[in-house]
Formats: C-alpha cells, structure tokens, sequence
C-alpha cells in the first residue's frame, strides 16, 4: 500500500478504546507473564483494571462504542477484520464498505463477541501503519 490510510476515529479516544477492549476482555487477574513475575519479586505491577481505572466494564465500554458515529464503528470493524486477516491494507475501502453493508448488529456486541478484539484492531493499525497511536497517540 503506497499511500497511508486516513483514519477518522480520533487517535487518542482509540488508543484508550483499545486498552479497554483489553481490559475488560482479560480482566485483571489474567496479566502478561512478565508482569506477574516482575510483582512476584517484590515489584508491583499495574494491572489493567488499575490503569482503565473503575470505568473499565463491558456496560461502560459498550455504551462508549454504541455512542460512537457509525463512521468511527465501521472503521473499528474494519480494522479487526484486517488485523484477523480477511483484508490486507489494500483491501481498506471495500472493508469499510463491506462494514457499513453488514451494519445489522450493534457494533459493540459485534466486536466483543470476538475475544480478540483489540489485539486484531492493533494488528490492523500496525497493517495501515497506524500501530504507534497505540504507545503515543497520535497518527
């Protein structure tokens, strides 16, 4: 893909929406290894419900997404279906088309149905070339 796709959702309410897809998907008991074993020798570690802070159910989250223009839930579709692998970056603009086609569903019960929501919508951001808004949040 030679140009970079223009994305519409603002970059930093999607690198929070993300960190929450992931909160409430893991919850907090089920952190990475490292962390475990980092507060296993004395240090502390902050688990994702820590950092997403009391706001972090699915209640919140879905009426966080349900509240959402149906441009930015479309986009949000589309970046799982190419992070999972039914799109390439090529494939950008028939995967938004293809997600404001099938809008049927409530979107956040579509996404969160998939339990690997966030990491497919990061490995999308990481296919159009948007994965540093995860760590800065900015394009």
């Amino acid at each position: 893909m030679s140009d970079k796709v223009e994305m519409t959702i603002e970059p930093g309410f999607l690198s929070r929406l993300v960190f929450k897809m992931r909160a409430v998907s893991l919850g907090d008991e089920d952190t990475p290894r490292d962390a475990r074993d980092n507060a296993g020798q004395g240090g502390h570690h902050v688990t994702l419900a820590e950092e997403v802070g009391s706001g972090g159910t699915q209640a919140q989250l879905v009426d966080e997404i349900d509240r959402m223009v149906p441009e930015h839930q479309h986009e949000l579709v589309a970046l799982m279906w190419l992070g999972r692998g039914d799109f390439d970056a090529d494939g950008w603009e028939e995967a938004l088309s293809l997600a404001a086609e099938r809008a049927d569903t409530p979107t956040a019960h579509y996404l969160l149905a998939h339990p690997l929501c966030a990491d497919e919508i990061a490995s999308g951001l990481e296919a159009l070339g948007h994965d540093h808004i995860l760590q800065d949040g900015a394009y």
